[in-house]
């Protein structure tokens, strides 16, 4: 009897033992894409930038009314003269190898930034010397005033994330091959599977801004203590799995199965993004026949948003047909340029190949077959350019392997490509500035490479113009140069709406898909 109540007392001692103190809680997102490259500079695909977002921080931040917020800084002062910045960092920064964030740390990661985001290219332009002061005191000299210091450090997309001195200081040429941020997360590197999943734990050093959040601004509170993101490409599995209690979060939905997802009484349609999103046809004009503006005025005339909206969005309710590069609804909208285009005028289009010299060489069109938002997209625009009378080679493969490929300069018949077909967040699409796709600065522009002198300058003078009504006839003499010498066509905005289970609940508004503030019961 003795030994019975040994052995029982031992088996519920063994018990409590194995129960852990606390619950943890996992958040199990099925993310818009797979995440293959980790280096947030490397590449401008939304995957890899929230991946940043998600383990480093930044200097600054845009709110939920895209007004800009100190994040990393504590305080700043601006010379007289316009023309030294002084910036001070908040005290209980430290990076995920325990060691503290200093001024050392932001010198390379800037520099670093700079060599590849185009509003950073146009900053350095105007940057005489960049140096710490103290451990957590920077100065930033200009040449000459402008008003984009703070933009160009709490742009959206294209944030300069910071680094610790030892990784930033990796020629911008190579990626990184250490990844330690200061953020709320930490990156699990040994459980990131590419194809299966990637995994964050909660940072619990991190020190929140005491600032509720709003956007991509203010107290980035970790509220669970892991996140995964799931690699579930099939959007009918990943619905099966929400409405299973399987995964907690669909990033970006197909939108035919909304009405599916609005039905189930355990699941949340949220909108995030207020902002939208604007779709990117881009032409190379490195090599024939897009090197010939004729030929690319013969795109914007044999296109036509409506047939691309209708074939992803469907739903008018999540689409928007605009004429204006710099988004409808925006403080720069302006159909200047651009009214007549996108009326799938077929008969202009072939005249102006035929000025441009087009001699019937098929022309490589990369099409993305694992994000819905762009699968659609592709045989859309094989079918107006033929009708336009151009030969299309569309080349099917999946997300990141047309991130990899748009890097290469060589000839289409050696790897390279003609088009692409990609989206860019609206809120990084307001002014020509953050809009990375109008910069035409040759080897510095976005993929494709455009270079237009006219362009540039005319984004100089966007740059240090601070009268809002001049402003806006620059955008307009922006946007009257584009359509004579096109860097690429837009093809209409739209929106997502995020497929949340009801126990989550915390969803910050913003831009990018942030995890930080949600909640799970």
């Amino acid at each position: 009897m003795m030994i019975s109540k040994v052995r029982m007392l031992l088996a519920a001692i063994a018990v409590s033992m194995a129960v852990p103190a606390a619950a943890q809680t996992t958040l199990r997102v099925v993310a818009h894409s797979d995440l293959k490259i980790l280096d947030p500079i490397w590449t401008t695909a939304f995957i890899v930038r929230n991946h940043g977002y998600m383990i480093y921080d930044t200097l600054f931040a845009l709110d939920d009314k895209l007004q800009i917020k100190p994040q990393m800084v504590d305080r700043w002062t601006v010379s007289d003269d316009k023309l030294t910045w002084t910036f001070t960092l908040r005290d209980g920064l430290e990076f995920h190898d325990g060691q503290p964030v200093t001024a050392e740390d932001v010198i390379p990661s800037l520099k670093r930034w700079a060599v590849r985001d185009s509003l950073g290219q146009i900053l350095w332009t105007k940057v005489a010397d960049l140096k710490a002061l103290d451990p957590k005191t920077f100065q930033l000299v200009l040449k000459e005033p402008t008003g984009i210091v703070l933009q160009a450090l709490s742009k959206p997309s294209g944030n300069p994330f910071i680094m610790p001195k030892r990784v930033a200081e990796t020629p911008a040429s190579e990626q990184i091959k250490e990844f330690v941020g200061s953020g709320p997360f930490i990156f699990k590197r040994d459980e990131w599977k590419p194809g299966d999943k990637t995994v964050y734990v909660k940072n619990p050093k991190y020190q929140p801004r005491a600032e509720p959040a709003g956007g991509l601004a203010g107290g980035k509170v970790a509220k669970v203590d892991r996140v995964e993101w799931i690699a579930m490409p099939d959007q009918q599995t990943a619905v099966n799995a929400l409405a299973a209690g399987e995964i907690d979060i669909i990033e970006a939905p197909q939108h035919d199965l909304y009405p599916i997802l609005k039905k189930d009484r355990n699941i949340s349609m949220i909108t995030t993004n207020k902002w939208g999103n604007q779709y990117i046809f881009r032409f190379n004009q490195l090599h024939k026949p897009f090197d010939n503006p004729k030929v690319r005025q013969a795109m914007l005339y044999a296109l036509n948003q409506k047939d691309f909206l209708d074939a992803v969005i469907g739903d008018p309710e999540y689409y928007k047909v605009c004429k204006a590069m710099f988004m409808c609804g925006g403080p720069y909208e302006t159909t200047a340029g651009f009214a007549d285009k996108y009326e799938s005028d077929f008969d202009k289009a072939k005249a102006l190949l035929k000025e441009g010299g087009y001699d019937g060489t098929p022309v490589v069109l990369m099409h993305s077959t694992d994000l819905y938002v762009l699968t659609n997209m592709a045989p859309v625009a094989k079918s107006l350019m033929e009708k336009a009378g151009m030969k299309v080679d569309m080349q099917s493969m999946d997300w990141q392997t047309l991130v990899s490929r748009r890097a290469k300069r060589e000839p289409p018949a050696q790897g390279g490509w003609n088009l692409l077909i990609t989206s860019t967040s609206g809120a990084d699409a307001l002014d020509p500035l953050t809009y990375s796709f109008i910069g035409a600065t040759c080897d510095k522009a976005w993929f494709g490479w455009p270079c237009d002198a006219e362009i540039t300058k005319l984004r100089d003078a966007f740059t240090n113009e601070t009268d809002e009504g001049k402003r806006k006839e620059i955008v307009e003499k922006i946007q009257l140069r584009a359509a004579e010498n096109p860097t690429h066509a837009f093809l209409g905005q739209y929106n997502n709406a995020m497929a949340v289970r009801k126990n989550i609940s915390g969803s910050v508004v913003s831009p990018v898909p942030v995890f930080w503030n949600i909640e799970k019961k």
